[in-house]
């Protein structure tokens, strides 16, 4: 569903990858690796469609990314680097930011299998910088897009919070969904499940 062709990206003079391709179907999860600096952000941000590669390309359902933006960011979930959160709303007025159709039931439902039963009614601007992160994790209990987009969606997040979330990605993935991801941590998924698209510093 997702197209990667050939690829190029260069940054401040230096080539991160070059004749880059891959492609991501139903039910997948592909992990980007690479050392610090080897373009693994760039990368996922040329996929989301929010930045455009020196040369290639992205496609959708074999249409360009670029020719159909609106359509392509209602069935995709990104989190970034930054939560992304408003720093003065609260943990439950930030999803229901997000997810204005979902239920409050459904909502703090969400919240609480992302860690933060207790918290829904505390501004983010007085959470720790993990359950900051839990707040826009929380979103993978009501997102429907089916391609979802993580960059190092497991930062200051504990344990038992990278277990929930892995088996949530797992539960998606399982459903006919998308899961691609940045991570330093070990994914304790089946290698049948999981593909590595490495970065190495101009080749891939």
């Amino acid at each position: 569903m997702l197209e990667v062709v050939t690829l190029y990206c260069e940054r401040d003079d230096r080539v991160l990858f070059s004749d880059l391709s891959f492609e991501v179907n139903a039910g997948e999860w592909v992990q980007i690796t690479g050392g610090n600096g080897a373009g693994k952000t760039t990368l996922l941000r040329l996929l989301t469609g929010l930045s455009r590669p020196d040369d290639g390309e992205v496609l959708w359902q074999g249409t360009p990314v670029s020719r159909q933006r609106d359509v392509f960011h209602q069935q995709l979930l990104w989190i970034g680097h930054q939560p992304g959160i408003k720093a003065r709303l609260t943990a439950l007025e930030n999803l229901r930011f997000f997810h204005h159709d979902s239920s409050l039931q459904a909502c703090f439902s969400a919240l609480a299998q992302a860690g933060l039963a207790g918290f829904e009614d505390i501004p983010v601007n007085q959470l720790s910088a993990g359950q900051q992160r839990r707040v826009a994790l929380s979103r993978l209990w009501l997102s429907r897009a089916p391609l979802w987009i993580l960059d190092e969606p497991f930062t200051a997040i504990d344990v038992t919070g990278v277990e929930h979330l892995t088996a949530q990605m797992s539960a998606h993935t399982e459903q006919g969904g998308m899961v691609i991801l940045t991570t330093h941590q070990p994914l304790h998924v089946g290698d049948d499940k999981l593909r590595r698209v490495a970065l190495t510093g101009g080749a891939a």
